[in-house]
């Protein structure tokens, strides 16, 4: 179920041995994806429940779920970009079906973040659901 662009990371993963290499590789995720507009940097967009500041503004079309992402937190503005690569393209529906605790854990990500990092995560994950479910 995962995109073409998850698998891409998933395979990254499984080349680079080390977690720092892997580390490293979600920092450069976060760097190659566009910033977001700072007009986009408002209250409505700022997800809930992170250490760090992140903005996920949505993008609905067609039934196709897509979002903008950013944080002032370079690792952060990577995961987003791993959870870009999950769920950008996928139909509203399968957005819910998505099982990210379950794809998340095939890149190891459960065992190397901090509890306030996982949480950020979950965080992010929840208002993509919400918000999908919502536009159905």
């Amino acid at each position: 179920m995962a995109s073409e662009a998850f698998e891409e990371i998933v395979e990254t993963f499984e080349f680079l041995d080390d977690w720092e290499d892997r580390y490293r590789h979600v920092i450069e995720l976060g760097k190659a994806m566009a910033p977001l507009d700072e007009s986009f940097k408002v209250p409505a967009y700022k997800v809930d429940g992170c250490a760090s500041q992140v903005w996920l503004r949505p993008q609905i079309a067609g039934g196709t779920f897509d979002f903008e992402g950013d944080s002032d937190a370079m690792i952060v503005r990577g995961l987003i970009a791993v959870l870009h690569a999950l769920y950008s393209g996928q139909s509203l529906a399968e957005v819910g079906k998505i099982d990210a605790t379950a794809e998340l854990a095939r890149l190891g990500l459960n065992e190397h973040l901090s509890s306030q990092r996982s949480n950020g995560v979950r965080a992010m994950v929840e208002r993509i659901r919400k918000t999908a479910a919502e536009a159905v």
